[in-house]
């Protein structure tokens, strides 16, 4: 009897769980639309960061079952837009850039389309040559920092003032760029670990997350914005490797 190898899933084939894990993104991000239009902007930053949670988790997921499929990847792309492209356009324009008038819903705008461009990159980055890091700042991180700016400023602050406005609208156009950019951000998704550092990198992740439990606010804010930042640092270490000059090796020269 002769071995036979199993056909390849078709690539438009639903799979219930990932897929469900992914609709779940979707509902956070729009609640988080419904509740910034009913101004509870709290509640609207946490649900894109559970949307965030639900969107590494059909990744995960799809991947350990063996179940990934174009279907899905598209139906993720689709969700994203909206999870992590139109509800912190809305939440940042609705919390901080409604005074601005045109110029405020114009970043917002910006914002968007700045995501739908970075998705539509990455889609074809993934088909073409796939790679363990993300050109550009990946959507979710960059609607993870407006969330966790509302977040943070709802908890330091009492009230918003004019300053907190004028930062948030300069961040959104910063994150704009960001997204749009060549900047390289590590990805902790394809991390090759060694059985020697399984266990010192649990106990780091436990120690983590008990300081992210700590204060969420603040801490998130915090992880938020050096994870941000780590795109231009990096490229400003690698331009300044390249423009140090190599030392010149000297021959010894006999008489």
């Amino acid at each position: 009897m002769e071995n036979t190898v199993p056909a390849a899933p078709p690539p438009n084939r639903f799979y219930v769980v990932p897929c469900m894990l992914t609709i779940c993104s979707l509902f956070s991000g729009f609640y988080s639309i419904v509740s910034s239009f009913n101004g509870h902007f709290f509640a609207a930053a946490v649900a894109i960061l559970v949307a965030a949670v639900f969107d590494g988790l059909d990744g995960r997921v799809a991947r350990m079952t063996h179940s990934t499929s174009t279907f899905g990847m598209e139906l993720d792309s689709l969700c994203d837009m909206v999870a992590f492209g139109v509800a912190p356009g809305v939440l940042a324009y609705l919390w901080a850039l409604t005074p601005y008038g045109r110029y405020g819903w114009l970043a917002a705008f910006l914002y968007v389309a700045a995501t739908a461009l970075r998705l539509a990159r990455f889609n074809s980055q993934t088909v073409a040559s796939p790679s363990h890091d993300f050109t550009g700042l990946p959507c979710p991180a960059a609607a993870g920092m407006i969330a966790t700016s509302v977040m943070f400023s709802t908890h330091v602050f009492n009230t918003t003032t004019t300053v907190q406005h004028i930062i948030l609208l300069l961040m959104v156009y910063l994150l704009s760029y960001l997204m749009v950019s060549t900047h390289r951000y590590l990805s902790f998704k394809h991390m090759d670990i060694s059985r020697e550092k399984r266990f010192q990198l649990i106990v780091g992740l436990i120690l983590l997350l008990i300081l992210l439990a700590s204060e969420p606010p603040i801490t998130l804010f915090v992880a938020s914005a050096l994870y941000i930042l780590s795109g231009p640092v990096l490229a400003i270490k690698t331009r300044l490797r390249k423009k140090r000059p190599e030392p010149v090796r000297q021959e010894n020269s006999f008489d």
